[in-house]
């Protein structure tokens, strides 16, 4: 059973978000507790699933990847057969992208796409996503900047 959470699990929440590396004697001191019930309201947010893990976020442009593209992706059909599962199976298998959202409108896939350059990307899209099951056509757009 889940409880509500209150204003102090909000913040800790807010605050893990935004630096998943706080110890919890400075994050007890940001939310105001002592550190005993802030490590087990922590645990409690753990095991209850609002704390699906922690990572680091990494610096693309540094590592290599900074061209950032975003994919629309129209299957050909996505009822009464397996295209969906196998589409989503194979998108995973993919290195350069970065998310896969099934989305509802008037196409059924955008994905966020990682490559070097927009050279590395034209070879990306011809070789390997349009090459995905299912694929009837996608509509790509070269992001400019993030803004948030």
């Amino acid at each position: 059973m889940s409880r509500e959470l209150d204003k102090i699990d909000k913040r800790i929440l807010e605050e893990l978000e935004a630096d998943g590396r706080l110890s919890i004697v400075e994050l007890a001191a940001r939310v105001n507790l002592t550190n005993t019930p802030c490590s087990e309201r922590v645990r409690r947010l753990e095991r209850s699933g609002y704390i699906s893990g922690y990572r680091a976020t990494l610096n693309m442009e540094k590592l290599g990847f900074g061209h950032l593209t975003i994919v629309q992706v129209s299957l050909a059909a996505t009822a009464g057969d397996n295209s969906l599962d196998a589409f989503n199976a194979a998108v995973r298998k993919v290195p350069e992208v970065e998310s896969c959202l099934m989305v509802a409108g008037s196409f059924d896939y955008l994905l966020t796409i990682r490559t070097r350059d927009i050279a590395h990307f034209r070879q990306v899209l011809g070789n390997t996503i349009n090459a995905l099951p299912g694929i009837l056509q996608t509509n790509s757009f070269a992001v400019m900047e993030t803004v948030k």
